[in-house]
């Protein structure tokens, strides 16, 4: 039967609606949508390459300018969060688990945030943010009698410890774990929080990430100095041709 144009009219609304219930999502940190999450990135890559390469090529020194600005503000960012984080860590900590919380809610309303959660949780042999009982903030695995789901009181495929043995993924591993007695969950699933595991994570590779934050830091020093040196050269020139 063919839709009609009331139909076709009320989907495209539910489609804008989708959209913008994931901004939503991310402003309110109700949960994380991935996708929009590179995408800022990209623009703000890409408006600062614009402005950097036109502004060296054309010789523009309101560009340059702006490039340059942005970096340094980027830069004393990174350092603010950096030692905010060493600062307040307990008040990070609640953040953390409070964000990853709320994307444990939106686990299943959006597959790249799904897909962000399974890699996260297999990568560090975790499960929620505190444990495998996080779950029943999410209303597919929640334990309460309401519910009728089949993954009532289970745990996504990506808290199973592995089974060598087994070449194709049981997605159904995860089924009715949270019923047993928590003495048999270590056997089926992972019982560590992932909050937990990324704090043990970050001593152990504390080295290879002070490298990248210098690196990174580095990078944008030079491209700082890059940008002031050839304001100035242009200014000196232009100053030249004044006389």
């Amino acid at each position: 039967m063919a839709l009609t144009r009331s139909a076709v009219k009320h989907i495209v609304k539910e489609d804008q609606l989708g959209v913008l219930s994931d901004l939503t999502k991310v402003t309110g940190l109700h949960g994380l949508d991935p996708v929009v999450l590179v995408l800022v990135v990209g623009i703000v890559m890409f408006t600062l390459g614009f402005a950097g390469c036109v502004g060296a090529l054309r010789e523009n020194i309101c560009l340059l300018k702006f490039f340059c600005g942005t970096i340094v503000l980027i830069f004393l960012l990174e350092v603010a969060v950096a030692v905010l984080a060493v600062l307040f860590q307990d008040w990070v900590r609640d953040k953390v688990k409070e964000f990853f919380e709320n994307n444990i809610k939106s686990y299943r309303d959006d597959i790249d945030l799904q897909n962000l959660i399974d890699s996260l949780q297999k990568i560090n042999h975790c499960c929620g943010a505190q444990g495998p009982d996080d779950w029943d903030f999410n209303i597919y695995f929640n334990c309460s009698s309401e519910s009728k789901s089949r993954e009532k009181c289970g745990v996504p495929f990506s808290c199973c410890v592995p089974d060598p043995a087994q070449k194709v993924v049981n997605t159904q591993c995860g089924y009715d774990v949270r019923k047993k007695s928590k003495s048999h969950w270590d056997d089926q699933i992972f019982i560590k929080g992932c909050i937990v595991a990324l704090e043990a994570w970050l001593p152990r590779n504390i080295y290879v990430v002070a490298g990248v934050f210098i690196a990174i830091s580095l990078l944008q020093i030079f491209g700082i100095f890059l940008a002031r040196t050839l304001i100035s050269d242009i200014e000196a020139v232009k100053a030249g041709n004044a006389f």
